[in-house]
């Protein structure tokens, strides 16, 4: 062998020991704590702005109808939470709410009925009877909240008309809350 034979072994020999060195060398690290954040959002109730029930002949015991769909949105976020939907109502009245111009709120009957989870996880419930409004009621629950959940129902609402009011156009605010 040359020496330029040798030369060039050993160049050969050297680059890949060099390679090797940069394979097998031990590695430099540098770890990064990365966060973020999912906030959550908030726990809101929708119901309709108005409804109007049939109309109803002096002397007919009672009206009734559906309220229309009311939305409980759990966007909160947090595991295992639980909400109470309650339900209230003021008195029906027409004119100057004078003597046989009231329907009084206990003459208010709601219920909730099959209450619907429409998305999320959660367990609801409703009044299985007709409930008095003439306090507040609950009308739906939930338990064991996981993540967000949207719970929807459509009560049916039967108002008791007495034989002693008078003709006339009756309004009363029925309100839900959530907490």
């Amino acid at each position: 062998m040359t020496i330029s034979t040798h030369k060039k072994v050993l160049g050969t020999l050297a680059a890949g020991l060099v390679l090797s060195a940069a394979i097998a060398s031990p590695a430099r690290a540098a770890n990064t704590t990365t966060t973020f954040v999912v906030s959550g959002g908030s726990l809101a109730i929708n119901a309709p702005a108005s409804k109007a029930l049939s109309a109803v002949a002096v002397g007919v015991s009672s009206v009734s109808g559906q309220l229309g769909t009311v939305t409980v949105t759990d966007g909160r976020s947090v595991l295992g939470t639980s909400w109470t939907a309650k339900v209230s109502s003021t008195n029906f009245t027409t004119g100057s709410a004078g003597a046989g111009e009231v329907v009084d709120n206990a003459n208010v009957l709601y219920t909730t009925g099959v209450a619907t989870l429409a998305s999320g996880t959660a367990v609801p419930l409703g009044l299985a009877v007709a409930a008095s409004l003439d306090s507040q009621q609950d009308a739906a629950t939930a338990t064991n909240v996981l993540g967000n959940a949207v719970v929807t129902w459509d009560p049916l609402i039967a108002i008791q008309v007495p034989d002693t009011v008078a003709a006339g156009t009756y309004t009363g605010t029925i309100t839900h809350s959530v907490a």
